[in-house]
């Protein structure tokens, strides 16, 4: 399958067959284009936490509303955001640019201070929805990287994010938990949804082109 017939092949799986277990070299790949998806300033301002325990995944399926994807899923991938922005977070990225790059950069340094003088003073709350915009656009790569794989997945936001923050020690680390994707195989006999058409506005409701 090409791209496009891989993204027509996935959907969002239902019931997952705890049988199987994805490869760890397949993981490791979405996992990896999850962390070179782009991000506002280059900030990366989440973290991806990989659960794999039994006993934690059956926590997890309970603040989730008991999902099953998320215990039947032989990985579990949870997008923690940011809580809010902080200087120390901010140079850290910096200073990581400037060492891979070898050199520093006038209009980089500049952009650096720009970004010191209003991120860190902002509310915090506005801070954290910021980052979580940015854990969506890995979440995207990911969803797009399983595809590719020929591994099932769901994208998750039906959980309580205080207990998921809590059963992982999330908010202790500076992170919130945003959103919540199993991988896996579909359980093609007891998934209702898997031999049902996928659905989507047609292109010419969805795309305006101006010439």
């Amino acid at each position: 399958m090409d791209f496009i017939e891989r993204l027509g092949w996935r959907y969002a799986t239902k019931k997952m067959d705890a049988t199987q277990r994805v490869p760890d070299e397949k993981v490791d790949r979405i996992l990896e284009a999850a962390r070179l998806a782009p991000t506002s300033s280059g900030l990366q301002p989440f973290e991806l936490v990989v659960v794999t325990n039994p006993e934690l995944k059956a926590n997890l399926r309970e603040a989730a509303s008991g999902q099953s994807q998320v215990e039947d899923g032989s990985h579990l991938v949870v997008f923690a955001a940011w809580d809010t922005y902080t200087e120390e977070r901010i140079n850290r990225m910096f200073d990581l640019v400037n060492e891979e790059r070898g050199l520093r950069n006038e209009g980089w340094e500049n952009y650096r201070k720009f970004l010191l003088s209003s991120y860190p003073s902002r509310d915090a709350e506005i801070n954290f929805q910021h980052a979580a915009k940015q854990a969506y656009l890995g979440l995207g790569f990911a969803l797009a990287a399983a595809a590719v794989e020929g591994v099932d997945s769901t994208p998750m936001e039906g959980f309580d994010p205080a207990k998921v923050d809590a059963i992982l020690g999330l908010r202790e680390r500076g992170l919130r938990s945003v959103v919540l994707m199993p991988l896996g195989y579909r359980d093609a006999e007891g998934d209702w949804l898997v031999k049902l058409k996928k659905v989507r506005r047609p292109r010419a409701s969805f795309v305006t082109e101006i010439k």
